[in-house]
């Protein structure tokens, strides 16, 4: 049975991989955005909020790592850590560049379109539609993906609460076994001292005989035989 702290863990993994294919597919939209310019300023408003939680879940993971008990767990963990903010700073990387290409590709398009007028306006337009078409699909797959692992890891938290309530259970059979223990043992050393008392009756109780049936033949012998 998986400890509660190793279900944390594999639901933190599973949400940075979440956010990271998030990220990429924001990305990939800026990408292919041809503007104007508040489209481009949504996105990257999306992008800023799925950082945010990327970050927050490996802080959490990082700490997960650094309560480990075993030496070894912990360092493979903090390599994880390591590995998720590079491909977290390569994003952001990607995001710039992005950015870039696409206020590049923004400026020429407006520049063109003053020169060429309105043909330029309408291949933009079929260009754009085009481009739409091609970043919804790549985005509603990520996007499955996404509901994917957000079921699984409403799984994974519901198991973890699982084995707390089952961890909880335990320790209370535990403080009874405890008790019951306790009593069995009290229980021992009173029987233990009553067949003490019990052997020590028996032999008092002999001796007392004992000292009786010689009285007793005492009595006989001086009054059978006097002259003895």
């Amino acid at each position: 049975m998986a400890a509660p702290q190793d279900v944390h863990v594999r639901i933190c993994n599973q949400e940075i991989v979440k956010f990271d294919l998030e990220v990429k597919a924001l990305i990939q939209d800026i990408r292919d955005c041809s503007g104007p310019l508040s489209a481009l300023t949504e996105l990257n408003t999306k992008v800023k909020e799925k950082f945010q939680q990327l970050r927050h879940r490996i802080q959490e993971l990082e700490q997960s790592a650094k309560e480990q008990d075993k030496e070894s767990e912990k360092q493979a963990l903090l390599q994880e850590v390591e590995n998720h903010k590079k491909q977290m700073l390569s994003n952001q990387t990607s995001w710039r560049k992005a950015n870039l290409t696409c206020k590049i590709a923004i400026d020429n398009l407006e520049k063109a379109e003053l020169l060429q007028g309105g043909d330029l306006f309408r291949q933009r337009k079929t260009a754009k539609e085009s481009l739409a078409q091609t970043s919804s699909a790549i985005t509603e797959s990520l996007m499955g993906i996404s509901r994917m692992m957000s079921q699984q890891v409403q799984q994974s938290e519901e198991a973890m609460q699982t084995l707390v309530n089952s961890s909880r259970t335990i320790l209370d059979a535990n403080e009874e076994f405890k008790s019951m223990s306790g009593t069995i043992q009290l229980g021992r050393k009173l029987i233990t001292k009553y067949n003490r008392r019990e052997l020590t009756d028996k032999l008092l109780i002999f001796l007392a005989l004992a000292l009786f049936l010689a009285t007793v033949l005492y009595i006989v012998k001086k009054r059978l035989f006097p002259f003895l």
